[in-house]
């Protein structure tokens, strides 16, 4: 698949560019972004640049995961990265997938990550046909847990050794978005055990 931009009212997410590699090695160096995702170690400069031209130009070659850079549409400055990954597909109208992000230290509080995450769960829903998208996020990380909240996911539980972190086996809660939680119609049809 060709990389797409999406736009919301205040964000433009777009390709990771060769020109956000100090963006990108300064966030992966947070010390709140280290702690609560998976980034490269030590995450040097030749890191983000094989981060932009392999992991996600070739995640949108592949056709199975999409990377995108988040700005704010009045800067060049990158807000953080949002991603669709794990993409399994049995027949594209069963698609399934989870959702991750980190958003740079200034820019947080504002916003845009939930923003950015609704925004991307909705093309994902629109124009790759998927019918659900998971957030899992280590507990503990209320920031995240209330991004995902405020993107319209359904805490659905904590999932015991879900995550490895720093060589450890750790717990996470699971949230998921559904088409019809952004007031989109399913790929597939979806009943309820009340239905």
């Amino acid at each position: 698949m060709n990389p797409v931009t999406l736009t919301t009212e205040n964000l433009i997410l777009g390709q990771m560019q060769l020109t956000d590699l100090d963006a990108i090695v300064a966030a992966w160096s947070d010390p709140e972004i280290r702690r609560w995702t998976t980034v490269p170690v030590p995450g040097t400069r030749e890191q983000a640049r094989d981060f932009v031209l392999s992991t996600c130009e070739g995640g949108w070659e592949a056709d199975h995961q999409y990377i995108f850079g988040v700005r704010t549409k009045n800067s060049v400055d990158l807000v953080g990265c949002s991603g669709i990954f794990g993409v399994s597909t049995v027949g594209r109208s069963e698609s399934m997938a989870y959702i991750g992000c980190w958003t740079v230290k200034e820019q947080r509080g504002k916003g845009y990550t939930t923003e950015a995450v609704r925004e991307l769960c909705r093309w994902a829903f629109s124009e790759l046909d998927m019918v659900r998208i998971e957030g899992v996020g280590e507990v503990g990380n209320h920031a995240s847990m209330a991004m995902v909240l405020k993107a319209g996911f359904q805490l659905e539980g904590t999932l015991r050794g879900r995550m490895k972190q720093d060589g450890t086996q750790r717990d996470a809660w699971l949230a998921s978005l559904l088409p019809h939680d952004l007031g989109l119609l399913s790929a597939i049809p979806y009943l309820t055990p009340e239905d």
